[in-house]
């Protein structure tokens, strides 16, 4: 038996045939595809650490934050959620110089089948990572603009007529069928060119430009076996989650016993046994 210990962090992935995931403990990176197919269990010390600090914390905000950090740090902020809020522009931003470097650079707006179609927004940086975390298994860039807020502009107008998010039990069973999404780029654009224009107008001419030529990205995941019915681990409630590690797909452990969302849990530390 291997045990290691150390803080969670979201799993790193790289896209393959399939998905290659490694699992973050503090300054150590378990290889987790090895792992399909064995025994697993994770048990949670009780002690959480802020992974932007490091100040130890009785309560996680926003997936790893202590509070003062989850109430500073722009991040943290209600515009990255909704980025179409940014207030940038009127000098309230909590961290000018992080919003500038992030928020301020090439945004793209995108198609992906997770538990069915739905359009996204990403950082160039974060192609294909954004959509591997979200357990798509086809995803297509459809705009390039210029800024964050941008693509949260364009996105409300497209999620009139596609969905804006996931359905995390739906991803987890597998449940979508493949589809074209360039059919689905030329309908959704076709809908809403006329406030894509005034979007553009506002912004300037280079601030959308559309992409017709993308391929279609396809992604498989390294899943055993789907669960039928799912079953989520918390651990603030449970602080052992242990079973067979049947796959993993966006950032859940699918486990024989139920599901774990590692993302979720970001900053606590457990105690790994393999």
């Amino acid at each position: 038996m291997t045990v290691m210990q150390g803080q969670l962090r979201k799993m790193q992935v790289s896209l393959g045939s399939p998905v290659t995931y490694k699992l973050p403990l503090s300054d150590q990176l378990v290889d987790l595809n090895p792992v399909i197919g064995k025994a697993i269990k994770l048990k949670y010390t009780g002690n959480i650490y802020c992974i932007y600090c490091g100040r130890k914390t009785s309560k996680s905000f926003n997936q790893g934050y202590c509070y003062p950090c989850f109430i500073s740090l722009a991040r943290c902020d209600m515009c990255i959620v909704r980025p179409e809020r940014c207030h940038y522009h009127k000098g309230t931003c909590r961290e000018p110089e992080w919003g500038l470097e992030q928020c301020f650079q090439p945004h793209y707006v995108y198609l992906a089948n997770s538990s069915g179609i739905k359009v996204g927004i990403t950082r160039e940086s974060q192609i294909p990572t954004r959509w591997i975390d979200q357990g798509a298994v086809q995803a297509l860039p459809i705009m390039k603009v210029q800024s964050r807020l941008i693509s949260g502009l364009v996105e409300i107008e497209l999620a009139k007529h596609v969905s804006d998010k996931t359905s995390w039990q739906k991803m987890l069973k597998n449940i979508q069928i493949d589809v074209d999404l360039s059919v689905k780029r030329d309908e959704l654009l076709n809908e809403c060119s006329g406030e894509i224009a005034a979007i553009s107008e506002k912004f300037g001419d280079s601030a959308i430009e559309i992409l017709r030529d993308e391929s279609m990205v396809e992604i498989e995941y390294p899943v055993h076996a789907y669960p039928k019915k799912v079953k989520s681990f918390n651990l603030d409630k449970i602080d052992e989650v242990s079973g067979v590690l049947e796959g993993i797909k966006g950032q859940y452990l699918l486990l024989d016993s139920g599901v774990i969302n590692i993302r979720k849990f970001a900053g606590y530390e457990v105690e790994v046994s393999v």
